[in-house]
């Protein structure tokens, strides 16, 4: 199988599998709490996040690039009150007006965008003033001794999954695209300490800083 078929065909069924247990959905959950009206999700992917809506999101506009993890999420699509539009491929060019949306939802994306703040300071463009962001992603750990890790082992992950990267620090590049960091929360998810390089997780919530 080439990697090309690999990353469009596999990978997303991968990620829909790894990424949809309990202790990852809780952590959906929460990092939901307080999105309202128009949503503009990045990295759609299979629709994980469409239960955790809170009941103040009237819509959400999905920026997608795999027609897998889109096939994927149809019948969560399809249970959900809330109605969700396929808008884009691309978080760092999105085809949408400036100030269009009230709050931008990110999850296990910004590890792979090739650009993530370029992607980050378009969902600025795109959120009115005053708007908010949430994130929950994996990322660079604290520790030095497992970032020793995550280095070695990061074009192994980015080779087979998709391009996604283990030492990206999440509220850096969050900081770096203009938003004010207001909630941030760091931890391993549960599991043996060998997983850590891959389990550091941020859940974060920030607000629009001014003009993009």
């Amino acid at each position: 199988m080439s990697l090309r078929l690999w990353d469009e065909r596999v990978v997303p069924r991968l990620t829909d599998a790894s990424l949809r247990g309990h202790e990852v959905g809780e952590l959906r959950g929460l990092a939901c709490v307080g999105l309202t009206g128009r949503v503009l999700e990045i990295g759609f992917g299979s629709g994980l996040n469409v239960r955790w809506y809170p009941r103040e999101v009237t819509s959400v506009t999905a920026i997608e690039p795999s027609d897998v993890g889109w096939e994927l999420s149809e019948r969560r699509r399809d249970r959900s009150s809330v109605p969700v539009e396929r808008a884009g491929l691309d978080g760092q060019a999105l085809d949408l007006p400036d100030a269009t949306h009230d709050s931008v939802l990110v999850t296990f994306s910004l590890c792979t965008i090739p650009d993530p703040v370029r992607a980050l300071r378009e969902a600025r463009r795109v959120v009115r003033p005053g708007g908010r962001l949430h994130v929950l992603e994996h990322g660079a750990a604290p520790e030095e001794g497992v970032r020793r890790w995550q280095r070695p082992l990061e074009p192994v992950q980015r080779a087979v999954a998709g391009g996604c990267h283990l030492t990206r620090d999440v509220p850096g590049m969050v900081r770096e695209a203009g938003w004010t960091v207001e909630d941030l929360v760091e931890d391993y998810l549960d599991g043996p300490a060998l997983a850590r390089p891959w389990t550091h997780v941020s859940r974060l919530s920030a607000r629009d800083a001014g003009t993009p």
